[in-house]
C-alpha cells in the first residue's frame, strides 16, 4: 500500500501490510485473526492517523493500523462548561471549526494544526498560548497487546511539552509507557464556561491593533490564527511538510542571559516554572538556514522552523538536513534541537 497520500511530507514509501480501523470492533477482529501473532511478533503495529507528524525513511514493515474512526458529539453541557467527544480519525482543524459552529468556544487557538484528533494527545499539540492538556478531559483507547479497552485522564496521559505517555516505552517492568501499545479511539474535551480569550502572543496583539478589535470573540480569534498560520506556514497539499520540525528549547535564566549577551535579538519567552523558552525558528534562521536545503529537502523561505519537500525528497534527505541544522545550532548556541516528528 502506497503511503505517499498518507503522510503530509509527501514522501514516497509503502506499507507492506495496512488495515483500516473504522471502529473498535475492527481492532478486535484483527487481533482474533490467526495471523495476528505472526504479524506482531517482531514489531508492534504502527498506528497511523493523519500522517502530519511523520518522516518516512523507508517502507514500513510492521502492520500499519490506519485510524479512521469518525463521529463527533456533545456528551454533556453544564453551567460550568461543555464536554465534547470526537473520534480518533476525525480531522483536527475541522473538529475545532465544528465546535465553534455549535457555539462551544475554547479550541480556537489550536486552529489549523494538521492531523487527526487521535494524534492530538500523543503530541500534546499546542499553539498561541493553549495546549491540548488545557482542554483535555479523557480518552478511550485499545491495548494492542490484550485487546482490552481502557480510559485515561489527563494525569494518566503524562502530558509534557509536545510529549505524553504515548511517546514512551516502559523501561523494563518500570514506568508506564504506551508507545506502540495503544490505539486511541476517542478523545473528550472540556470547554469551560465562561469562555475567556487567550491573547498573550505578539501576532494576536498585532491583529487587535490592525483591526481595532480589542475584545475579539472566539470566532474572530479562530479567523486571525488561521490567517497568521497560512501566512507563515506552507499548505501540505501544495508543499509537503510536517509543520514545525523542531521543539522550542527551554534553558535556564543564566543560559538565556549568556545567549542574549552574544545575540541580543534572540526571541525568548519566560515560562511559569522559571525557565526560558527560546524560539527554535529564530535560532535556525540566525544560523543562516532559511531557504537552504539538502537534495530535494529544504528550509521554508518564510519560516525556518519548517522543513519542506521541494519535490521528490526522501526521508533520508529530510533527516540529513535536520541533522545539519542541529549541528549548526549546537555549535553556535550550545543547544541541541529536538525534532518533533516521528521518524520511521
Amino acid at each position: 500500500m502506497a503511503l505517499q497520500p498518507y503522510n503530509s511530507f509527501g514522501i514516497v514509501a509503502r506499507a507492506l501490510r495496512l488495515a483500516r480501523v473504522r471502529d473498535e470492533a475492527d481492532v478486535r477482529t484483527l487481533m482474533a485473526d490467526a495471523g495476528w501473532a505472526s504479524l506482531t511478533r517482531e514489531a508492534a503495529p504502527f498506528v497511523l492517523g493523519g500522517g502530519s507528524n511523520l518522516v518516512l525513511t523507508g517502507d514500513i514493515k510492521p502492520l500499519v493500523l490506519k485510524v479512521e474512526i469518525r463521529g463527533r458529539r456533545l456528551v454533556e453541557e453544564t453551567a460550568k462548561g461543555w464536554l465534547i467527544e470526537a473520534g480518533g480519525g476525525e480531522n483536527w482543524h475541522e473538529t475545532v471549526q465544528w465546535t465553534l459552529e455549535q457555539g462551544w468556544p475554547g479550541l480556537e487557538n489550536l486552529a489549523l494544526i494538521p492531523g487527526c484528533v487521535g494524534a492530538s494527545p500523543v503530541q500534546n499539540i499546542g499553539a498561541y498560548g493553549v495546549e491540548l492538556q488545557d482542554r483535555f478531559h479523557e480518552l478511550d483507547a485499545i491495548d494492542l497487546q490484550t485487546g482490552q479497552s481502557f480510559t485515561l485522564n489527563a494525569a494518566q496521559c503524562g502530558f509534557g511539552y509536545r510529549d505524553s505517555v504515548f511517546k514512551h516505552t516502559p523501561a523494563g517492568d518500570k514506568g508506564f509507557g504506551l508507545a506502540g501499545r495503544a490505539l486511541i479511539t476517542r478523545v473528550r474535551f472540556w470547554l469551560p464556561k465562561p469562555w475567556k480569550p487567550v491573547l498573550g502572543y505578539a501576532d494576536l496583539e498585532r491583529k487587535m491593533a490592525e483591526t481595532g478589535v480589542s475584545h475579539p470573540d472566539a470566532r474572530q480569534i479562530f479567523d486571525w490564527i488561521c490567517a497568521i498560520r497560512r501566512a507563515k506556514l506552507p499548505d501540505p497539499a501544495v508543499i509537503g511538510n510536517a509543520g514545525s520540525f523542531f521543539k522550542n528549547p527551554t534553558v535556564s535564566v543564566e543560559q538565556c542571559a549568556d545567549i542574549i549577551a552574544r545575540d541580543p535579538k534572540v526571541v525568548h519567552y519566560p515560562m511559569a516554572d522559571g525557565s526560558i523558552k527560546l524560539a527554535a525558528g529564530w535560532l535556525i534562521d540566525a544560523c543562516g538556514w532559511k531557504g537552504r536545503g539538502v537534495g530535494n529537502a529544504g528550509v521554508y523561505e518564510k519560516q525556518a522552523l519548517v522543513l519542506v519537500n521541494r519535490g521528490g525528497a526522501t526521508g533520508g534527505e529530510v533527516m540529513t538536513l535536520a541533522k545539519a541544522i542541529q549541528t549548526s545550532v549546537y555549535e553556535r548556541f550550545g543547544i541541541l534541537l529536538e525534532p518533533e516528528p516521528v521518524v520511521v
